[in-house]
């Protein structure tokens, strides 16, 4: 049976949550446990890992992401609602961090949100982490592949010759290679399309070549066919939220019915240049 290929946030943080974990808390004696159910009962965000931690220093607690393409001010009042819902759900202390990941202006991003009415105060703390301010060594040098896919927007990741080789990493292991496409759409941020796409080697030949292909064409033409398009679609699923949000799953249903792996492909491609949901539309109105 073909499981469908999964590389939302909370993949990519499952991939190696202590890692992650001790990165994020600079707790170096952390321990973790499950990925726990984010959803509350009137939120449920796909862009919440909520992750279970331990430390002789500290006992169990919780380790709330919360992943941000770009930072928006309504950012503290949601870490602060995220927070108490995650405390109120499990009864334990929760440690929250906020990961920004494109850099949108020179403001200072806080990290706390306060509030006063009527005498009374609320605050609530929280960590924040600036991926445009984290050293790309930390993603090349350190077992977190799970920053791998962000190499282009890391602090002195935006060179061709750093790209291809956290690409060849990604290459070089079957479960991160799904990632590709999602290293490619922030590639774009920082490199031409056109060179992006060559770096890439976007054609079906060279999908083909990879060790984590043929081991699927061994067990079966038809399923290992499918299994690349299951990948596909779970690449696509995640760039159109990561770039338009939850508006850009709307195309969502009508992609998910195309069989053919090229026009998959060039869908792939058109999200990674597109500005707008509406170009989007026309283009996928045209295939």
């Amino acid at each position: 049976m073909i499981k469908k290929a999964d590389i939302s946030t909370k993949k990519l943080i499952s991939l190696a949550p202590e890692n992650w974990v001790k990165w994020v808390t600079q707790i170096p004696d952390i321990t973790t446990g499950e990925i726990l159910n984010s959803e509350f009962q009137w939120i449920s965000r796909e862009s919440d890992v909520l992750i279970k931690a331990t430390s002789p220093q500290y006992g169990e607690f919780l380790v709330l992401n919360e992943l941000q393409l770009r930072y928006k001010p309504e950012m503290p009042k949601r870490m602060r609602a995220y927070t108490a819902l995650a405390e109120e759900k499990y009864d334990l202390p929760i440690y929250p961090v906020l990961i920004n990941i494109l850099k949108e202006s020179e403001a200072e991003i806080p990290k706390r949100y306060e509030s006063e009415f009527a005498g009374l105060r609320a605050r609530q703390d929280y960590q924040v982490i600036n991926l445009w301010e984290v050293d790309v060594e930390i993603a090349l040098s350190q077992p977190i592949p799970s920053l791998l896919p962000f190499v282009p927007i890391l602090k002195g990741g935006g060179g061709e010759s750093t790209v291809r080789q956290a690409l060849q990493m990604l290459r070089a292991d079957e479960k991160l290679s799904q990632l590709e496409t999602v290293m490619a759409f922030f590639a774009t941020f920082v490199l031409d399309s056109a060179l992006v796409q060559q770096i890439m080697r976007w054609d079906m030949e060279i999908l083909q070549e990879s060790p984590w292909y043929q081991q699927i064409k061994e067990e079966g033409r038809r399923e290992g066919r499918e299994e690349v398009r299951q990948v596909m679609l779970s690449s696509i699923e995640l760039i159109l939220e990561l770039k338009f949000a939850q508006e850009g799953l709307q195309f969502m249903p009508k992609i998910s019915k195309i069989a053919d792996l090229e026009q998959l492909k060039n869908i792939q491609r058109s999200i990674l240049t597109v500005n707008t949901l509406d170009e989007l539309e026309q283009f996928l109105q045209r295939n």
